[in-house]
């Protein structure tokens, strides 16, 4: 099963996704992360992206495609795999479509999650983070002492870009980023949306109900 995921900040995206990995046992694929592994390896395709990196220039779709059917062609992938931030725009999502025809893995589902931006930004708005890497929310999952990491003893904090005008300023570019590559999935007739704001577990029984109509 080969699988886009879309979502904004906050939705839940990577929970579901984590859920995916471990009940369908395919690797989850995101942009970033795959990037990084190749500057880290200093492949030729990680050297190319690290001279645009260095001067602070986005990576041109060119490196980063190249970049992405690599790792699509390896053994874990064979299966499926779940693609996570990318495409981000639309002449991202065709050049992704010609390499997924040449090595003959096209995309099963597009699976896009919706929560109203006044939720989201109570979500993250209200996530406090520690040094320790322990994590709480304000409403959800306070600290048993205000402001005092539970584990460490640390005071804890909130990331600069957490606040609730930094998390709408977010919401309002993913949405200028992504609502034309929902039209153009939505057309081809592979998205599905889901409703973020439900259970946990009662979303991924969607997802799964959802990915047996592909299957």
């Amino acid at each position: 099963m080969n699988i886009i995921l879309f979502g904004p900040p906050g939705a839940g995206k990577g929970t579901q996704a984590k859920k995916l990995v471990d009940f369908y046992k395919i690797p989850q694929i995101a942009t970033g992360d795959i990037l990084r592994a190749n500057v880290r390896e200093g492949t030729e395709l990680g050297l190319a992206a690290k001279s645009y990196m260095d001067k602070g220039e986005l990576v041109p779709d060119e490196v980063l495609i190249g970049i992405i059917k690599n790792r699509l062609t390896e053994a874990d992938c064979e299966n499926g795999f779940i693609l996570d931030g990318y495409p981000r725009t639309i002449p991202q999502a065709d050049a992704l479509g010609e390499i997924l025809v040449e090595i003959e893995k096209p995309i099963d589902v597009v699976l896009n999650f919706e929560v109203p931006d006044k939720d989201l930004v109570e979500r993250i708005s209200g996530r406090l983070m520690c040094k320790c890497g322990a994590s709480y929310h304000k409403t959800f999952n306070p600290p048993e002492k205000d402001g005092t990491c539970d584990a460490c003893g640390a005071e804890i904090y909130q990331r600069a870009d957490d606040t609730a005008e930094a998390v709408q300023n977010r919401l309002d570019v993913y949405k200028k980023q992504t609502q034309p590559l929902i039209d153009y999935y939505d057309e081809t007739g592979i998205l599905r949306t889901l409703d973020g704001t439900t259970d946990i577990n009662v979303v991924f029984e969607e997802i799964k109900a959802i990915l047996s109509e592909f299957a």
